[in-house]
Parts: C-alpha cells; sequence; structure tokens
C-alpha cells in the first residue's frame, strides 16, 4: 500500500493543475498500476493519455504534453473530416464537372453541323492577329493587301461564274466576215471567211470589236496571195438572230474597230474600270472561239500593265490572263467577278511550250478610241511627219554622227508639222520638251499625251550645234 500511495500522490500531483479526473483503470490482477489515466486541462481542452507499463510497474510510460495532443486532435478531426466527405465531394463537384463536359463536347458537335457556325468558327481560327507595328516604325496599309481568310466552297466559285455568264453572254455577238481574196495560183478571185466576237455597247447596235477581225489585210497579206476589205460582216446575236453588220471604223495602232447592225434594244454591256483590276482576281473570257457560239472560259488575272508587241509590230499594254482565249475569241469580252466588262481579248501566245497566256486591250483604253470611231470613223491623233532611226554607239562611228544616242531624222513628210517647224533630214532630236530620248517609241509616247493643235519642243543636234525647234502638231492622215 506504500507504494501505491506513492504512485496516486505522484498522479494528484501531476494533475493539480487540472484538478479532474476523467479515467481511472485498474487492473484485475491486484497490481497497483495504473493503466489508463486522463485528465483533463481546463485552458486547452485536450486529452492527455498515460499508460502503465506491465505487470509491477510503477513508473508512467507515455505522457503527452498538453500542447502536442492539442495538434494532434486537431489534425485527427480534420483527417476524419475529409474522410467522411468524400462521397459528397464526387456527388458535388466531380459528378456535375463530368457531365458539364459531356453536354459541351455534345453541343459542339452538333453547332458544327450548321455551315454558318463551322465557318465562323474556322476564320476565327485562322484568322492572323493583327500585330501593332514597333517604336520608330510605320505600319503602311497601302502597300499590303487584306487576305481574304473566308471559306469559299466550290458552290459559292459555281454560283458566280454561272451568274456572270448570265448576264454577260447576251451582250456578246459572233461576227462573220467575208474577204475577196486573190491569189498568184487562179485569176479568179476566191472568197475567204473569218471568224470573231463582239461587244454590244450600245442598245442601238453598235459593237466593240478588233480590227483584226474586220480588216484581215494587215497581217493576212503575203506573197501567194493577197486580201481585200470586207465584202460582208454577218452578226450573230445570242438568241440566234442574225443581222449584216456595217463597218463605221477601225484603228490600227489599238487594234480596235466598231461594227453597227440595225436593231435596237439590244442588251448592252455593263463596262467596268480596268485600272482597279488586281493581279489574281476572277476572270472570265466569254466569245465565240473556233465557231462555237456563247462559250466561256475562266480563270484569273495573271498581270497587268504587259507591254505584248502583235505580228504586225503594234505595241499593246494588255491585261494577261490564264482564261483560254481561241482563235474566234478575238474581239470578245473580259469580265470581273461583278459581270462588267474589263477588256477586249484581243490575243494569246501560241507554240509547244506555251499555255494559258492570253491578253485583252484594257477596256479603260478603249473608250476614248470607239467613241472617235463612231464620230468621225477614225481616231484623231496627233502627228508630226517623221521617219527616224534608233541610233547606237555603232551607227554614230559608222557615219561620224555628233550624237552616239537619240533619233536620226530619215525621211520628212510633205505639208507634215515637221517640215513646216523646218526639222530636216539628217538632225539628231536628243531631247523632247527637255526629257532625253533614245528612241521613236519615246518620243511617240510623249507626243500621244498631246492633243492636235499642242506644240512640243525639240532639241536636235545639226551641224555640231544643239537647236531648239518647236512643231505644232497636227492631225494625223
Amino acid at each position: 500500500m506504500e507504494n501505491n500511495e506513492d504512485d496516486l500522490k505522484n498522479v494528484m500531483n501531476s494533475s493539480e493543475e487540472n484538478n479532474a479526473f476523467q479515467n481511472f483503470t485498474t487492473s484485475n490482477e491486484g497490481n497497483n498500476t495504473f493503466q489508463n489515466f486522463t485528465t483533463s486541462n481546463e485552458e486547452s481542452n485536450t486529452f492527455q493519455n498515460a499508460t502503465s507499463s506491465s505487470e509491477g510497474s510503477n513508473t508512467f510510460q507515455n505522457i503527452t504534453r498538453p500542447s502536442q495532443e492539442k495538434n494532434a486532435y486537431k489534425t485527427f478531426e480534420a483527417n476524419k473530416k475529409q474522410h467522411s466527405s468524400k462521397a459528397g465531394f464526387g456527388k458535388t463537384v466531380v459528378l456535375p464537372f463530368f457531365c458539364g463536359m459531356l453536354g459541351t463536347v455534345i453541343i459542339a458537335g452538333i453547332s458544327l453541323t450548321v455551315p454558318s457556325i463551322k465557318q465562323a468558327i474556322v476564320r476565327q481560327l485562322i484568322t492572323t492577329p493583327d500585330t501593332s507595328s514597333s517604336a520608330g516604325e510605320t505600319n503602311n496599309s497601302n502597300n499590303f493587301l487584306d487576305l481574304n481568310t473566308q471559306l469559299i466552297s466550290l458552290q459559292d466559285y459555281s454560283d458566280t461564274a454561272t451568274g456572270v455568264a448570265k448576264k454577260v453572254q447576251p451582250s456578246i455577238v459572233a461576227i462573220t466576215v467575208e474577204y475577196s481574196v486573190n491569189s498568184i495560183f487562179s485569176r479568179v478571185p476566191t472568197t475567204g471567211t473569218a471568224k470573231g466576237s463582239g461587244i454590244i455597247i450600245s442598245e442601238d447596235g453598235y459593237i466593240l470589236t478588233n480590227n483584226h477581225v474586220v480588216n484581215s489585210s494587215s497581217s493576212s497579206s503575203n506573197y501567194f496571195y493577197e486580201i481585200g476589205e470586207a465584202n460582208k460582216v454577218t452578226v450573230k446575236l445570242y438568241d440566234g438572230t442574225e443581222c449584216e453588220g456595217t463597218i463605221i471604223g477601225t484603228d490600227s495602232q489599238t487594234d480596235l474597230a466598231v461594227i453597227k447592225i440595225d436593231k435596237d434594244g439590244l442588251n448592252a454591256a455593263e463596262l467596268g474600270s480596268s485600272s482597279s483590276v488586281q493581279v489574281g482576281e476572277f476572270a472570265m473570257a466569254i466569245g465565240s472561239p473556233l465557231g462555237l457560239d456563247n462559250s466561256v472560259t475562266a480563270g484569273i488575272i495573271s498581270a497587268v500593265n504587259r507591254e505584248v508587241t502583235d505580228s504586225d509590230g503594234n505595241k499593246y499594254v494588255a491585261i494577261q490572263t490564264d482564261a483560254a482565249i481561241n482563235a474566234g475569241n478575238s474581239g470578245g469580252a473580259l469580265v470581273n467577278s461583278k459581270g462588267q466588262v474589263i477588256g477586249v481579248n484581243t490575243l494569246k501566245l501560241a507554240g509547244d511550250d506555251v499555255e494559258g497566256v492570253g491578253f485583252a486591250i484594257p477596256i479603260d483604253s478603249t473608250k476614248e478610241i470607239y467613241e472617235q470611231l463612231i464620230e468621225y470613223n477614225k481616231v484623231k491623233r496627233p502627228f508630226i511627219g517623221i521617219t527616224g532611226i534608233d541610233l547606237t554607239e555603232d551607227l554614230a562611228k559608222k557615219y561620224n554622227l555628233a550624237s552616239s544616242t537619240g533619233v536620226y531624222v530619215q525621211v520628212i513628210e510633205d505639208f507634215s508639222a515637221a517640215q513646216k517647224a523646218e526639222l530636216k533630214v539628217g538632225d539628231i532630236i536628243i531631247e523632247v520638251d527637255g526629257k532625253k530620248v533614245k528612241n521613236m517609241d519615246e518620243i511617240n509616247e510623249i507626243k500621244n499625251a498631246k492633243k492636235i493643235g499642242d506644240t512640243m519642243t525639240l532639241k536636235v543636234y545639226r551641224d555640231g550645234k544643239e537647236k531648239d525647234i518647236t512643231v505644232t502638231l497636227q492631225e494625223q492622215p
């Protein structure tokens, strides 16, 4: 009992601050040790555990400090709450989340079957984000074109082509011209034919076409035969009606001509602007190639302001296209996606290695020409009245000329502006209106920008000296 009492005192002393016993347990074997002893701490309200050793032991094996028991209790309580709420978290968070994701996927899949929604989504995905220029740099939007990132279906392209064809075809005619052909092999003249196309430019029957369609003598004559002027012109309308045509005027320099049929209420073509044509845009050629009336071919604009020379040496600034242009397309229309005429089909490059290279006269350059052909039956142009030779260093050395560059005046026509200005054969033209010139093309370019009655100042070499001569331009005969 003495030892037991001492042990009890020790326990009492260790728990004086708490002043309360909550659990006291003794063994059944009669020993005087405490198996479990728990006290309450009034300040922390935590539990302390004291466990006795094996039989006969009067010491405490493990006593946990109040602060440690407090933390252990809190941790235990938190873990217990987490464990008990696992099922509730799955039902309240995880399951609704996956249900929402599944619903989103289903709705997105259904939305993508709607064409307008699909195109809008794809357009947003493929649109290049706009980036601002860095400091000190300027972003010149005029130097770049905004790319069209909108998806275009084949159906849209087909609708454009069919719409253009339906609009323009009634304004395009087939032209057949009959000529008298004189051959060295036969004393009896024969009749030849040429076919081409034309564009109705007014409701009262004026038709624009190529000069070489109605006037083949310029390029078709050779040593063996000679083609005379056209004897008969037949115009076939879109509905199959045939009318006899009259040649109003021709211009070999621009390869344009106007014919007239006696008919009213025609479908005049809508003329566009060739100055706004851009490389890569839609183009359609309409005409009667190879005698196949009302044919259309489609492509794109391959180039603009292309300088070309025909078989007669005439130079043109043309629109290039890969839309097929064949014999008989000449004089027909090159149109844009709005069904507006932007050019007059005139020629193509031919050869084994050539494909898809055709040319059209820009419609802007034809307006003044056909207006003059209708009014005057010809084109009135300013005229100097000289024939010149383009100089080279070799020619200058050979003939001991004063200048190695410029235009040597070879011929002066009688009663011409050059003769009246006292220009002489042998003069070398080195400048026109203060601009140095090297060839006749440069002189004609300056001249053609002027009107009849305007003046040109020519600086020439004559007898080793420079001399200024003023020429008043006349009308070309």
